[in-house]
């Protein structure tokens, strides 16, 4: 029986995973979930956990000079507190969970050598939160760090919403070919499993099997909302053209990938990228 805990109440990573346990294996594991928010959890006991998984954060808000601090007192501050109190505690693993944001691109390949330069506070808070949990790692502590790029599923929020809108009112969508690493949230919850099961430790880029087409993955949407939408070439060009000043253009519609970053081969795949599409809409609304 593995004993897991996740740092961080309501967040939609944390609250997805704990579904996914229990629905595909709550004989093997006992999940416990505990609010960062009032403080209360410095008094919890960590001891007697094989894992705790830290999900707790800041993210999908318009970065402004009067937040910015929130990112570096949740992302960073309250992270390190949390991995040095899983140590101090006997806790076994500590998870913690990164973005593919501390790359700070747009566009590009990205690979395991490939330098982290973020460029938005949440990049560089969970990057700086990164390098002082690393340093707690020692033979009893093993410190996991996930960077999973976008990730997605019914509920979700950030840029597959925006795609997901846009299919809905309109009825043409731009074509563009374009590949993107994303991964769907039963994967990134079976990945973290298996990171469990192995008590891996060191640094992870997850992601789908295949890399999603923007396009594709509009037409997919539109077949599972039952809506007919015709996929342009001129609105592609359109985006082509806008893309350099229009950074939601990019982010949508450019080329963003991980590239030889495999440690599992896969083995975490659990749904295909079609199917996970199909899944992560909701016909009642966005």
């Amino acid at each position: 029986m593995k004993h897991i805990l996740i740092t961080g109440a309501g967040s939609y990573i944390g609250t997805s995973f704990e579904a996914y346990i229990k629905e595909t294996c709550k004989d093997c594991y006992t999940v416990d979930t505990v609010d960062m928010i009032d403080g209360a959890w410095r008094t919890k006991d960590f001891s007697g956990y094989d894992s705790v998984f830290h999900v707790a954060g800041i993210a999908h808000q318009k970065e402004t000079k009067e937040n910015a601090h929130l990112y570096y007192e949740i992302n960073r501050d309250l992270a390190i507190e949390t991995a040095k109190k899983a140590k101090a505690d006997g806790a076994k693993q500590f998870i913690f969970l990164s973005s593919m944001s501390v790359y700070g691109c747009d566009e590009g390949i990205i690979t395991k050598d490939t330098e982290p330069r973020p460029v938005s506070n949440y990049g560089i808070s969970k990057l700086e939160a990164e390098k002082a949990i690393g340093a707690l790692a020692d033979q009893s502590f093993k410190v996991c760090t996930v960077r999973p790029p976008m990730v997605y599923g019914n509920g979700c929020k950030g840029n597959f919403n925006t795609v997901l809108k846009l299919v809905r009112k309109l009825p043409f969508f731009p074509r563009i070919q374009n590949r993107r690493s994303m991964i769907y949230i039963d994967n990134l919850s079976s990945f973290i499993k298996l990171v469990i099961d192995r008590q891996a430790e060191g640094l992870f880029l997850p992601q789908n099997r295949e890399y999603t087409q923007t396009s594709h993955m509009a037409k997919v949407i539109a077949l599972a909302l039952e809506k007919r939408i015709f996929i342009s070439r001129l609105l592609g060009l359109g985006v082509i053209l806008l893309k350099p000043f229009a950074k939601i253009a990019k982010k949508a519609f450019g080329s963003l990938i991980y590239q030889d970053t495999e440690d599992f081969d896969f083995s975490y795949c659990v749904v295909d990228n079609d199917e996970s599409y199909k899944l992560s809409v909701s016909k009642k609304g966005a």
